[in-house]
């Protein structure tokens, strides 16, 4: 179910990037929300998460704890991948309880992780 409000900077969710064309991300993936869009309440900014390491580690790629029950222990942000979304493509995590009942959440970076988005991102994006 989509989003009904603009989530927090520095949340963590899942984004149906389903309709993009390759090259860009054209599957379901979590994401970092790094902007709420100022004029336009249904639009937030965000860079993608994948458990997939980079070939080359560069600036713009980050490592973080994974926020996915089940999933490799680790991500990577690919910061230089930003894109700005509709609340329509974003839902909040799904996972399991210790009962198997599905529970949903939206996790949290941590201050200092997210300094480190908005630099790689600006490092990305040639804004130093």
């Amino acid at each position: 179910m989509a989003l009904l409000y603009q989530p927090k900077e520095g949340s963590v969710l899942i984004c149906d990037f389903r309709g993009y064309e390759v090259p860009e991300i054209i599957k379901i993936r979590p994401v970092i929300v790094i902007r709420k869009h100022r004029t336009n309440k249904l639009l937030v900014t965000v860079v993608p998460l994948s458990t997939t390491a980079p070939q080359q580690v560069l600036e713009h790629h980050l490592q973080l704890d994974s926020h996915l029950q089940g999933a490799s222990p680790t991500c990577w942000a690919k910061c230089d991948i930003v894109a700005t979304v509709s609340l329509g493509r974003l839902d909040r995590i799904k996972s399991k309880d210790r009962h198997g009942k599905r529970t949903y959440k939206i996790a949290e970076l941590t201050h200092d992780q997210f300094v480190a988005i908005k630099a790689a991102v600006r490092s990305a994006l040639g804004l130093r």
